[in-house]
């Protein structure tokens, strides 16, 4: 096995390591395929993986001043995530969900799922203590002794794919059990999650303030 494809597998697992836990982002891709269906969950999860391979790479290539930058404004990013997350939450608890054969039939066109992706990067970004998350995985996992552009790439790739490929597999299973449940249940189990979207942006919000 080559160094650089050992590299790409070991940043592979990173970067579904730090989509896995389940909190804001990954409850609103949930909520978003049961309400909207797979096409919006995978604009959602591409968008948060877009967004985990952009503070990668800030760690990998170690771009220090642009960090702290993002790090010393943490309090109004999570302000504003924090709003924005109630409301997607509560818009979501009020929303009727589409059937699956409702979304079938009329597919979200080129506008939406921008706008859905758009989102999603916007949301991740609001908490830049990810860039020292994987600045800290990758010094754990002894990517910090390997200096260069090629391995910073190559890093950055890995975990942006791992992620990826998490957000697929949540918005497939998610998917599944939309297509097996009843509308009712489809309803009610969508506007809960909606809730604990709203819930997961009141502690955001609660946590920017006591910061």
């Amino acid at each position: 096995m080559s160094a650089g494809f050992a590299l790409l597998a070991r940043t592979f697992v990173i970067g579904i390591l730090v989509a896995a836990p389940v909190g804001a982002m990954g409850v609103l891709c949930i909520q978003r395929t049961l309400g909207r269906g797979a096409q919006a969950g995978l604009a959602t999860g591409l968008g948060i993986a877009s967004a985990d391979g952009l503070y990668a790479a800030i760690a990998a290539f170690g771009l220090s001043a642009l960090s702290s930058a993002l790090v010393a404004w943490q309090t109004p990013l999570r302000l504003v995530g924090g709003a924005v997350l109630v409301y997607l939450g509560v818009r979501a608890m009020l929303t009727q969900p589409k059937t699956v054969a409702c979304a079938s039939s009329d597919p979200l066109d080129g506008r939406g799922v921008a706008a859905l992706y758009t989102s999603a990067v916007g949301l991740t970004l609001t908490n830049p203590m990810t860039i020292m998350a994987f600045g800290a995985v990758f010094a754990s996992a002894g990517l910090a002794a390997q200096p260069g552009l090629g391995t910073a790439a190559v890093a950055t790739a890995g975990v942006a794919s791992g992620s990826l490929a998490w957000w697929i597999a949540l918005v497939t299973v998610s998917s599944l059990a939309r297509a097996r449940v009843g509308d009712k249940v489809l309803a009610g189990v969508s506007r809960v999650s909606g809730a604990l979207v709203a819930v997961f942006g009141l502690i955001a919000i609660v946590a920017g303030l006591a910061g």
